[in-house]
């Protein structure tokens, strides 16, 4: 018998165009998404913008890590 490991990606790599606003969860063409992509200047992303699932979010003094359940983790740039 041998156990199984799930091990998430080290890296989610988003789409070429997002389906979903990282930040507000909506849809990435219903509008500018000015606002959000300022706050994002500054904050970690909230929603997966592959699935739109709410992502589990860890800042840290270097930077933050966010993870979704299904598409794994991303990290802030260095």
């Amino acid at each position: 018998m041998t156990a199984e490991h799930h091990t998430p990606a080290s890296t989610a790599t988003p789409p070429a165009t997002p389906a979903f606003c990282d930040r507000c969860g909506e849809p990435a063409g219903a509008g500018a998404h000015d606002d959000c992509a300022t706050a994002r200047a500054l904050e970690p992303p909230r929603y997966c913008p592959i699935c739109r699932r709410r992502l589990v979010v860890q800042v840290v003094p270097t930077g933050w890590t966010a993870r979704c359940a299904e598409h794994g983790i991303s990290t802030s740039p260095r």
